[in-house]
């Protein structure tokens, strides 16, 4: 079983952030292929079953992301080779995607928790650049939470997700 998880916030108040990369790329797939979200209360996430791929949204906030995950992966008894991480970047300019395998967090707070949690890095990433504010003065954490404009979220939107991994 390979494990694709988009990483976010939960709630309204989140919707379209830069911090909800993960699942605004995992959402608007499962729209275009008629899918439907399931709650699983174990897992505490959204899931979608896709023949030997699963689809996930933790829904435990961005920095508790690993609980959801690392449970998922010993349920399906998945390695985490198998695992593959979709969410936001600073470090890399709007647009741009970077898909790599064993990699550290690099001030990922949600992918930090994910490697703690599974106890290795050794898992692919997705990185999508949401790049960083114009103005130094803007704190990151509280840029990443900021809406995309309309063009930026048809963009992110228009991302599909590479489950070949």
């Amino acid at each position: 079983m390979k494990i694709v998880a988009g990483l976010g916030n939960p709630g309204e108040q989140f919707q379209n952030s830069k911090h909800n990369t993960g699942f605004i790329i995992l959402d608007t797939f499962a729209a275009k292929n008629n899918l439907t979200w399931h709650s699983d209360s174990k897992s505490k996430s959204e899931i979608i079953k896709i023949n030997d791929v699963l689809l996930v949204k933790p829904q435990t906030f961005m920095n508790n992301s690993g609980s959801s995950v690392s449970y998922l992966l010993n349920y399906f008894n998945t390695q985490p080779e198998q695992l593959l991480i979709i969410h936001d970047d600073v470090d890399l300019e709007f647009g741009k995607i970077k898909k790599q395998f064993d990699s550290g967090a690099a001030g990922h707070h949600g992918v930090l928790d994910i490697i703690e949690k599974l106890g290795t890095q050794r898992f692919w990433r997705y990185r999508v650049g949401v790049g960083r504010p114009n103005n130094n003065n803007y704190d990151v954490e509280d840029w990443v939470l900021t809406k995309f404009s309309k063009q930026e979220l048809e963009f992110i939107s228009s991302i599909e997700p590479s489950f070949d991994f």
